[in-house]
Order: C-alpha cells, then structure tokens, then sequence
C-alpha cells in the first residue's frame, strides 16, 4: 500500500504540471479576413462592397443590445460597424483606452468580444481613435507618445483578430484638437505596421479630400486606404459619384489606387437639413457608380429635441441602435439592402 503522503505529492506534481496547460488558452482562429485586392476590399479574399453602420458608443451597450443591434445588422446586409475606441457622451465615457493610450476596462474587453463576434458573423470592424474635439468630454491623445500607446494597447488586445482595421485619428486635417500632422500620421503608420503587418489602417478627412493632401495620405503618411467625410448639405448626396470619380483618377496620377470608403456621410438630426430615403440611396448609389469600396449608413444624436433623442448610435445604454431609428431611416436602410451589389461585386 503507498504512504498518502507520497500519493498526495504525486498528484500536486501532477497537477503542477497539467494546470499551466489548462490555464492556457490557444489564440482564437480568425474566420473573417478583411483585406484589399487593387480599389477594393475583400472578405475572406472575395471582393465586396462594405456596407456598414455606425455604432459609435457600442462599447457602453450591454450585451443584449449588441446581440439584438448585430442580428437585425445582417439581416438587413451590414457587413461592417464603426465603434469608437475613444468616446465619450452624455456623461458616458466608454472608451477603450485613456488620455495617455493606456488599456480602460472593462471597455477594452468589450471591445475585444465585439470584434470577436462579428468575426464569428462575418463582418468587419471599423475601431476609430481621435484626439478629441473637447466636445462631450472625449477623451485627448494629444501627445504622440499617447497617441502611440493607443495604437499598442489597440493593436495587442485586437491582435488574433483579422476582421478589423485601424482609424489612426479621426478628422485629422481639422485645425482643432481633433489635428494630426502627417508625420505623426507617418510614424503611427508604422508602429501598427511592425506591431501587426497584416492590418489595414486609414485616418479619416473631415470633408472631401484635396489633391495636396491625398499626395500626403498615400505618399507620405502612406494609409491603406482613404476615408473623406463628404459635405453634410441638401444636394451633397448628388455629387458623390463625380467626387468619386476625380478621386480615383488623382490617385491615378499619382501612382497608387487605393479604396476610397466613405466610412462617415450625412446623417439626420445633425443640422436643419434632414436627409430624405432617396437621398441616402442617391449617396450610396453614387458611391458606388464612382468605384467607392465602402459606405456607413451613419446616425447619431437629434440636435433639437429635449436631451437630444434619439442619440442613436451616440448613446446605447438605454435602447439598441434600431429601436431608436426613426422611420425614414428604417425605410432607407431597407432600400439600401435592395441595391445590386452590397454582397459582393458584380460586372
């Protein structure tokens, strides 16, 4: 018969050497890859047009809401959401990272398990970071050295995942805290490039791009793709092909074809202004006659209305994205399902 003593020496050894392997996780297997193939994106290497949704303050959304919000996404043919890394509203700061880059939770790990499931559902995440326009307390990286560190803490907390990429800075050209110099832009470009050689990474143009700065984004800050934001106005959705049209042809003259993804256009409740349905099928319609790779069905708060409801996308912690849509929107957002395309590229 053994002595208990020994035997009970033989299975703490044992289990010395069976808990670090049960503790260790294997990375996850991504399922969905975004890539880019010329002037386009591609889905697990298949081209196709993103179709997306902001989803700005998703982070604060409890997991209800987001299941719900992800759910009625795809069915209606959303194949991407904008979440915000940096946001902060209404008293509500949920961002994913601090003022110094630093990892905040539990946001960051929300933001780890949304990008996780909509790997799982096929669909691509767009994380957006900005130094903050000092409006609604958002959150400031106004430092590079901050700046950096978000793009690390980003970068390894998303790293098993391929279905996302990198906004490096939001309506950088704007001369407002928002600001980021293309060099900046050009070492923050780098910094994800070595941290993680295979994500794609923009920063995004508040208002249409210029000819000097496109040279800047392409040549200099060297971005994967472009991301204007087009003027807000009555008529802006009629000129978004021909925009679109000289993009894609001042790339040309410069030597390097990219995307163009309009990741942010009009929204309603923004200004007096209010987008009708067929001016949102107008904007999509003209974006992709133009060659665009990418369009966002963007929403957010109602300027006007008492406590500026519905905050839409901007505030989700009490109702989801789509109880909060007004009707025209919802009508749209069915429109825009219908128009030949959105799943892949056809012709």
């Amino acid at each position: 018969m053994r002595c208990p003593v020994h035997t009970l020496a033989s299975l703490l050894v044992a289990a010395a050497v069976l808990l670090p392997c049960r503790l260790a996780s294997p990375a996850p297997k991504p399922r969905t890859t975004l890539g880019i193939q010329g002037a386009r994106f591609t889905l697990n290497g298949k081209p196709t047009f993103l179709l997306g949704i902001s989803y700005y303050a998703g982070l604060g959304a409890s997991d209800a809401t987001v299941r719900a919000d992800l759910r009625e996404a795809k069915r209606l043919g959303v194949n991407w959401l904008r979440e915000w890394a940096t946001w902060a509203g209404f008293g509500n700061d949920v961002s994913a990272v601090d003022a110094e880059g630093k990892p905040r939770q539990p946001y960051l790990d929300r933001l780890r398990a949304l990008v996780a499931r909509c790997d799982g559902m096929g669909m691509a995440v767009d994380v957006t970071l900005s130094r903050g326009n000092g409006e609604r307390d958002s959150p400031n990286l106004l430092t590079l050295p901050a700046h950096r560190r978000a793009v690390r803490t980003l970068i390894e907390a998303l790293k098993p995942y391929r279905n996302w990429y990198l906004d490096l800075a939001n309506e950088r050209n704007i001369g407002d805290a928002r600001h980021a110099s293309t060099q900046d832009l050009a070492i923050l470009r780098e910094d994800a490039r070595r941290l993680a050689p295979w994500l794609l990474v923009t920063a995004s143009q508040g208002g249409d791009i210029p000819p000097d700065d496109l040279r800047e984004y392409l040549l200099e800050s060297k971005v994967d793709f472009v991301t204007p934001h087009r003027p807000r106005e009555a008529g802006s959705a009629a000129q978004t092909e021909r925009v679109t049209r000289k993009l894609m042809a001042e790339m040309g003259k410069l030597g390097r074809v990219v995307p163009i993804h309009y990741q942010e256009p009009f929204r309603r409740g923004y200004a007096d202004w209010q987008p009708s349905e067929e001016d949102y099928l107008t904007d999509l319609r003209g974006a992709m006659a133009g060659g665009a790779a990418g369009w966002c069905f963007h929403n957010g708060n109602q300027r006007d209305t008492p406590g500026e409801r519905p905050r839409r996308s901007f505030d989700l912690r009490d109702r989801p994205l789509f109880q909060q849509l007004d009707p025209v929107e919802l009508r749209a957002l069915k429109g825009l399902k219908g128009l030949r395309g959105l799943r892949g590229l056809k012709g």
